[in-house]
């Protein structure tokens, strides 16, 4: 087991520690961090969604930045801005960046803010950059966005558009913990108001940077290859499985950057599973999360209260590993 590797694992176990029930969060977080991709957690209030990224902040020694995104909330508060400063009895321009510029980024409740406000993010989320007043800035090697939505709250809020939902290499829905894990946040919560010094493992940024060349080198069969093409495939072309239900289902399927990022993801996965090489099963241990943001579903799919998750559910039943 490579250094990198028992680093990256000591980030999952220390998040599972702090935030109980949610192992599938810890998990992603890691993963969407080791693809230099960025996350959507979808989840009812108070179920750790903050804290899951703050402790990840923590861990890595890394800049949090946070935004709560609400209706009025202007682009510059975001990216960041030019003001007149005095510098040597001049008057000048200077550009006074945005908490964009932090290694992690916290957009609570991104939509609740406006078009404008969301497209802001667009440039960074993919470009890693960041461009006010004519002039391009880059933001830290290691960035990623960690946005959240409530799923039942939609008065005053806005959709986020496709282009934007698409740049989110992943999407995770976060329920509800069970008795057992209730208990359990209880009783760590209750221990934290009595705090003791922390003595959890850190891990540099270097650690991830060393792991993310050795994701490179996951060797992927042609055979799995053609595996993710043909269930990105079945969300385009739904119509070539008959006497199935997809075609009714699906409106618009994936684009390519959901083929892209089912590969690094499933690098990613067998690699946290200590292999050197993808099998099917990592493929469909990433799959949901990968897919289920980036189809839009039929009025008839929506109407039979069909779930994006259901239509991944019959691709993966209905492709067959080349």
């Amino acid at each position: 087991m490579s250094d990198s590797l028992t680093a990256v694992r000591s980030i999952m176990e220390v998040m599972n520690l702090s935030v109980i029930g949610q192992a599938h969060v810890s998990k992603s977080l890691t993963i969407a961090l080791l693809t230099n991709g960025n996350l959507l957690l979808e989840g009812l209030p108070g179920t750790a969604k903050t804290r899951s990224i703050t402790m990840l902040s923590k861990v890595l020694q890394a800049k949090l930045g946070r935004v709560q995104f609400t209706p009025d909330l202007l682009p510059s508060d975001v990216t960041g801005t030019e003001i007149y400063s005095e510098v040597a009895g001049k008057q000048q321009l200077t550009f006074q960046p945005g908490p964009v510029f932090s290694n992690l980024l916290l957009a609570d409740e991104i939509n609740r803010a406006p078009a404008k406000v969301q497209s802001a993010l667009l440039e960074a989320m993919e470009e890693r950059q960041v461009t006010v007043a004519g002039k391009t800035h880059s933001l830290p090697e290691l960035f990623m966005v960690m946005a959240t939505q409530n799923p039942i709250e939609q008065e005053g809020t806005y959709p986020l558009p496709e282009a934007q939902m698409d740049r989110f290499a992943m999407k995770v829905n976060i329920d509800y913990p069970e008795d057992d894990a209730e208990l359990s946040i209880i009783r760590l919560v209750r221990a934290e108001e009595t705090p003791e010094p922390v003595n959890y493992k850190l891990v540099t940024q270097a650690d991830i940077f060393a792991a993310r060349k050795e994701i490179a080198g996951i060797h992927v069969s042609e055979n799995i290859e053609k595996y993710i093409v043909s269930l990105v495939m079945a969300t385009r072309h739904p119509e070539r499985y008959q006497g199935s239900s997809l075609k009714s289902w699906i409106n618009i399927g994936s684009s390519p950057r959901a083929s892209i990022t089912l590969d690094k993801c499933a690098r990613a996965h067998a690699w946290l599973e200590g292999k050197d090489y993808v099998d099917p099963d990592d493929v469909r241990a990433v799959i949901h999360s990968v897919l289920r943001h980036r189809l839009i579903l039929t009025y008839d799919a929506m109407a039979d209260a069909i779930l994006p998750d259901q239509v991944i559910d019959e691709i993966v039943r209905l492709v067959a590993v080349a």
